[in-house]
């Protein structure tokens, strides 16, 4: 682990599971003071156990609502006040729902920006005095989906598009505060984000969640802890894009040389969620 970690003071969203919780504890193990957040309290508290007990015998658990902008106000204060101005700050809190633009409701539409997008946008404002009294990095999970459009994750993809033109500004205005910006594209990683997902409208040729999530299960090529390994390398290193697995990179370059038809080219690697 990069000893750049070691007593810093790290805030992570969305670490109950997943991408957020191998995170989290590869902090720990790194010696940072970490806070951790998500609304799974069950999931939290296994994350926290998975912790240890860390060289900085700091850690911080809440249950945080993303799409609460009162409550992250409240929570960056408290961080302040328990563990010092942040560091790093880790947004990572994330879901998805399956369905087409046309079949989906708008209010679900709303949903996966409030707390996709929305979520981002509200932690970085809040703890953004923290971070630039501390010189630090702002590290957000986008998506593969965040380079390239796919059927049947229109608020998928419109919240993670999102997230990478936020990033990508924000990196540019900060440089001069001393305020590092990641922009994160994971491609296919092992985590329950189908398994906690809402199916709007079956996919075709799927009879239920779990055939959908076993397709989404074996195009994760990447396990959470690889994952959290390249994301750590990459904020130390302040790299303003972070790819993840080989199937981010091979779908971003083939967006890049291929601008107008990536769509076609790619569906013969990326099955289709709709047909």
């Amino acid at each position: 682990m990069n000893p750049i970690f070691e007593n810093k003071i790290c805030v992570v969203t969305g670490a109950a599971s997943g991408i957020g919780r191998a995170v989290a504890v590869k902090l720990a193990q790194a010696g940072a003071a970490v806070a951790i957040s998500d609304v799974n309290e069950a999931g939290l508290e296994e994350t926290r156990q998975m912790m240890g007990a860390p060289a900085s015998n700091r850690i911080r658990v809440d249950r945080l609502d993303v799409s609460d902008g009162d409550a992250i106000a409240a929570y960056a204060a408290l961080v302040k006040e328990s563990l010092g101005d942040a560091d790093y700050v880790f947004n990572i809190a994330g879901l998805t729902r399956v369905g087409s633009f046309e079949e989906t409701p708008l209010s679900s539409f709303e949903k996966i920006m409030d707390v996709n997008f929305w979520g981002v946008v509200r932690m970085t404002k809040a703890f953004l005095p923290q971070l630039i009294a501390t010189r630090g990095g702002v590290i957000n999970i986008s998506s593969l989906f965040g380079l390239i459009g796919y059927g049947g994750q229109a608020h998928y993809c419109a919240s993670k598009f999102g997230v990478r033109g936020f990033s990508e500004t924000i990196a540019q205005e900060l440089a001069d505060k001393g305020v590092r910006v990641t922009s994160v594209h994971p491609g296919g990683v092992d985590t329950g984000i189908v398994r906690n997902a809402t199916i709007d409208v079956m996919p075709t040729d799927y009879h239920d969640k779990s055939q959908l999530e076993a397709r989404f299960k074996k195009a994760a090529i990447t396990t959470p802890e690889r994952a959290a390994e390249i994301i750590l390398d990459g904020a130390a290193r302040g790299k303003k894009r972070v790819l993840v697995g080989k199937d981010a990179k091979i779908a971003s370059f083939i967006q890049r040389l291929f601008p107008q038809s990536y769509a076609a080219k790619l569906s013969m690697i990326l099955p289709r969620d709709v047909t």
